[in-house]
């Protein structure tokens, strides 16, 4: 199963080669077993997970690019927003599907099948089964849309899956994070868990910020502000990050084949495809930010941050370069943090849904000392005290001061960088050199589905709206 890529060539495929349980049996090795043991299969869909969010594969992951926090040098389509050059929607599309959510399933098959597990342990693996499962479902909504979704998974039945509503889907994910938070009561996968090693405490803390942060995403739908406020105050009493020790990370070895992914694509790769983007060092530099001393280089001279004009072909040794940190092979990767947490804890403050706006400049604070704890940057209190950073007299609105604090910690976090500025608008981000086209809100379909699976793709299409970059999705109000 593990190869199958949930578009409808692939399906027929698998349809076409069932064949009887019984004469199937029989064709069985015992020493070569081909039902992949749970716990494996978790492993790596979580690995799969952490790999596609933190890479820097142009093939695959384009974030750090739509967050505007990197830009490229000689290679400058997926700078100017062309996808499908590479397919590169395909791939994020497919990895999750496949590498991720159906792994997940099959785990849980898997687990429900054994006979050696006791209920709470089945339990257990089974909510942090559901926890991924949600971020993965999460993050096919908000990237794309309209997905197939009630009848992704069932290929013998449904040979071209529908698309589900996205919102509807949505809002079936925090019914299933509801549910699957009281459910963790064991160690669960143990020491074949990657994030916390079967910490059953710090797993509830990762649902409930898992919830907090998805119900912030529909804060703004008119429609979903019951389920958002439900989803917030559930999730700040259930018990959320409380500091950088609870991030959901994933660490890495010194020494292939479980290094950073970062590390693969910038070392291991001997590439120099990516400078600092104009929009981030400008920013920063306008803050002097300290935290510019661990987020880039110094290659231009000590304190010295240039960034290249986005969408440029810049060339590699005049603009300023990542930094070492981000070069580093056992750098840990996050797929939620403490930082986040206290800007969306600002952001439910400043809504009166948990606490009241006056309360929402200490989360601010926590959010961005947080930040600078991570990086191992000193000097938060006084950056806190810069009139364009302190949330009294920093400029604009609330949302304002929250999106652009959001984006700046964000930093190796382009999937939330670029997610920050779809749900605040800010910072104002720059049109690529190249081509000029507008920051897009949303990947388009895959051209696969477009191809096979066409009648439920156009269904989908039509009912967002249309299968453009900018369109906006049903979450993105503002």
């Amino acid at each position: 199963m593990k190869k199958i890529i949930l578009t409808a060539l692939s399906i027929l495929a698998l349809v076409s080669c069932q064949s009887d349980d019984a004469y199937e049996n029989l064709n069985r090795d015992p020493k070569n077993p081909t039902q992949v043991d749970a716990a494996f299969l978790f492993n790596s869909a979580t690995k799969s997970l952490v790999s596609q969010m933190t890479s820097t594969n142009v093939n695959t992951n384009v974030f750090r690019l739509l967050g505007q926090h990197w830009t490229e040098t000689t290679y400058v389509d997926e700078a100017n927003y062309d996808f499908n050059t590479r397919n590169i929607t395909n791939a994020h599309w497919s990895e999750l599907y496949r590498d991720v959510i159906l792994d997940l399933s099959t785990a849980k098959e898997n687990t429900d099948a054994s006979t050696k597990l006791s209920a709470a342990t089945k339990s257990t693996r089974n909510a942090q089964i559901e926890i991924l499962s949600v971020y993965a479902w999460a993050n096919l909504v908000e990237t794309f849309g309209d997905v197939p979704y009630s009848q992704s998974l069932n290929p013998g039945t449904y040979v071209l899956p529908a698309y589900d509503d996205a919102a509807t889907v949505y809002s079936d994910l925090l019914t299933r994070l509801n549910a699957a938070i009281p459910n963790l009561t064991d160690s669960g996968f143990g020491a074949s868990d990657p994030i916390y090693s079967g910490n059953t405490a710090n797993w509830k803390k990762f649902g409930n910020s898992l919830k907090l942060r998805m119900g912030i995403r529909i804060a703004d739908v008119p429609a979903m502000s019951a389920k958002a406020q439900s989803a917030i105050t559930t999730a700040i009493s259930g018990g959320v990050f409380t500091s950088n020790a609870d991030n959901a990370a994933l660490k890495y070895e010194s020494a292939p084949p479980n290094t950073n992914p970062l590390w693969e694509d910038l070392v291991q790769s001997g590439r120099s495809d990516f400078v600092i983007a104009n929009t981030l060092v400008d920013f920063m530099n306008n803050l002097n930010d300290p935290r510019r001393s661990m987020y880039f280089d110094q290659n231009l001279g000590a304190g010295v941050y240039v960034g290249g004009p986005y969408g440029e072909n810049n060339p590699y040794a005049t603009y300023t370069h990542v930094g070492d940190k981000l070069l580093e092979p056992t750098l840990p990767a996050s797929l939620m943090d403490y930082a986040e947490v206290n800007f969306y804890l600002a952001d439910a403050a400043e809504r009166s849904i948990s606490g009241t706006p006056a309360s929402a400049a200490g989360f601010y604070n926590k959010g961005v000392t947080a930040s600078f704890d991570y990086w191992g940057v000193t000097g938060a209190a006084t950056y806190l005290l810069n009139p364009k950073v302190a949330y009294a007299t920093a400029p604009g609105t609330w949302q304002v001061k929250i999106g652009n604090q959001l984006w700046l910690a964000m930093y190796n976090r382009g999937y939330e960088a670029w997610t920050a500025w779809r749900t605040y608008d800010i910072p104002g981000f720059n049109l690529p050199a190249g081509s000029g086209l507008p920051v897009p809100t949303r990947l388009t379909y895959p051209i696969s589905e477009q191809n096979l699976n066409k009648t439920n793709y156009s269904a989908a299409s039509t009912a967002i709206g249309g299968d453009e970059q900018t369109t906006k999705l049903f979450w993105d109000k503002n």
